[in-house]
């Protein structure tokens, strides 16, 4: 064991962290004097995270996107996710989504009872989509009165149950200081499916074989639980929990023409055989488009710098001027002999 903890900065993701930073106008969050600095990459890693999701633009400066994410006490993709389903009118679906995922598994499996509570949870599941598992689960819940017996007949942790209800009515409250008003899209439930691609679509995979998949960024193997039902050509994932092998928890099946809608910085749609040339001068477009903005960031900054210089320039004289001998009378060179008072 290590002789001293690890700081959480240290080891947690810092999306979050940086939004606040960057809401208090702190440019270089590089050179920031954090207390237990985060190694570098982590922030670099995650000020990219934040870049994909369009928190930040092209300079690092908040958008108006991730002005609204920094109001949620939520990890980016998550407020992310609440912003998308404002957009595609799902957000009380969504709200409910991501108040399920702000608390650990509402599922228990006892060791003497494990077919009995695997029956029970198939009556809840959802095909294709954990999320929807959880959103069907928490309306059940909701049609039952909050019941607590009728957690237990499914095998459910009803503290985990009260705890997302609570989280929900914090997040309705946040919703409502903002002014965004609750949609529903009553059982369409491939809206909200859609609003989760819009969050996690830089956390997709694609299928390889039976429930084994491949990262559609990295390549790297990623596998699908047992018990998950979100089965699909393509999936979007909200976190990878390695074990025995690299799981992906809680995923959704996704349509892979959302993922070059929504995600273009990664995925695009190969239809036709100019496919390539197109590409490339979209990406030549783009990184000239960068660079532009780049340079004219430079040259505020150098304006900006140059007026502050020329400012405290102009304050020094004004100090040394208003500064004056004893007796040495304002505005002339004359010296007057200050009195003398004595016996």
């Amino acid at each position: 064991m290590l002789p001293c903890p690890v700081p959480e900065i240290q080891r947690t993701n810092l999306g979050n962290v940086l939004l606040l930073l960057k809401s208090l106008k702190i440019e270089n969050l590089l050179d920031f004097d954090f207390m237990d600095p985060p190694p570098q990459d982590n922030i670099v890693n995650s000020m990219y995270q934040l870049w994909v999701l369009g928190a930040l633009n092209n300079v690092g400066a908040l958008t108006e996107i991730g002005w609204k994410m920094v109001e949620f006490p939520l990890d980016p993709p998550l407020a992310k996710m609440l912003l998308m389903g404002e957009q595609l009118e799902c957000l009380d679906e969504v709200l409910t989504i991501v108040s399920m995922l702000s608390v650990p598994s509402v599922f228990f499996r006892p060791k003497d009872r494990i077919e009995e509570s695997d029956a029970a949870r198939e009556k809840l599941l959802v095909p294709e989509s954990d999320h929807l598992t959880l959103l069907n689960i928490y309306k059940q819940w909701k049609e039952h009165q909050y019941r607590g017996d009728w957690c237990n007949d499914h095998f459910l942790h009803v503290k985990g149950l009260r705890k997302a209800r609570e989280v929900r009515s914090q997040l309705m409250d946040i919703l409502k200081t903002l002014k965004i008003s609750v949609t529903t899209c009553a059982y369409d439930w491939d809206v909200v499916r859609k609003a989760v691609c819009a969050a996690y679509f830089h956390n997709s995979a694609k299928l390889k074989s039976n429930r084994e998949y491949v990262n559609c960024r990295s390549g790297m193997p990623c596998h699908l639980h047992p018990s998950s039902t979100g089965i699909g050509e393509y999936v979007v994932y909200h976190e990878l929990i390695l074990t025995s092998k690299e799981y992906m928890q809680c995923a959704t099946a996704v349509d892979p023409q959302w993922l070059a809608e929504l995600g273009p910085i990664f995925f695009s749609l190969k239809d036709s055989d100019s496919y390539d040339m197109v590409h490339k001068k979209n990406h030549v477009q783009e990184k000239t488009s960068m660079e532009n903005e780049m340079e004219n960031l430079r040259r505020m900054r150098k304006v900006a710098a140059k007026e502050e210089k020329e400012k405290e320039d102009k304050k020094s004289k004004k100090e040394q001027q208003v500064v004056s001998m004893a007796g040495l009378r304002q505005g002339t060179a004359t010296y007057i002999r200050p009195k003398i008072f004595g016996l």
